[in-house]
């Protein structure tokens, strides 16, 4: 009797399982879209740095960067709107003055926005930037906005005091001191001639 109720059961249970088997979820395809949007701007961001920054092929800019942008920089130069071709023409100053190269570190991404920690090595050769110096290589975070598959807003965050950007005010502020105190130093240059001139004429009585 037992075993009769013991194989009862278990049939029972092997025909009602399927009833309350539960199917997978099904991938979320709103989730997967975003992903791949996410690495496709991240390698985006990527081309922009090894065509532009780590090799001469500033042509390229026109594939990464809108026909116009918004520049957040760390200078005064803020909310900004600039033609794509200014990414090129900088670029190409650079590579005219130096010889310039980096890599990446690690990329954040996040809706249509790519964070970009990265290494800017910058070998000068020219006079002006060889004075200017600065530290090798630079670290540097942008942050870029993506749409329609195109940079149109950019946010650097650059350690300017560690390049030739600390150079500059430091030369500047020396300028300007220098210039504050010129007049002081003519005054006293005066003032020593006129005494010396005064104690020869008393010399001579």
């Amino acid at each position: 009797m037992r075993a009769l109720f013991a194989s009862i059961l278990l049939m029972s249970l092997g025909i009602a399982s399927p009833c309350f088997a539960q199917e997978p979820a099904a991938a979320d395809p709103s989730v997967e879209s975003v992903l791949t949007e996410e690495e496709r701007n991240k390698e985006l961001a990527r081309g922009f740095y090894e065509d532009l920054w780590f090799s001469p092929n500033t042509a390229r800019y026109t594939q990464y960067v809108a026909d116009e942008y918004v520049i957040h920089d760390v200078g005064d130069a803020k909310n900004v709107v600039e033609p794509a071709i200014m990414q090129q023409e900088i670029a190409d100053f650079l590579h005219a003055n130096g010889n310039m190269s980096g890599s990446i570190d690690f990329q954040i991404a996040e809706g249509d926005l790519v964070a970009t920690r990265w290494q800017w090595d910058y070998e000068p050769t020219s006079l002006l930037f060889r004075l200017l110096g600065g530290r090798r290589p630079l670290p540097i975070i942008n942050v870029f906005r993506f749409q329609d598959g195109k940079i149109v807003e950019i946010w650097n965050h650059r350690h300017d005091i560690d390049w030739a950007w600390g150079n500059i005010l430091f030369y500047q502020g020396f300028g300007i001191g220098l210039l504050i105190a010129l007049p002081g130093w003519g005054i006293a240059w005066v003032s020593w001639r006129r005494r010396g001139r005064y104690g020869a004429a008393v010399d001579n009585r």
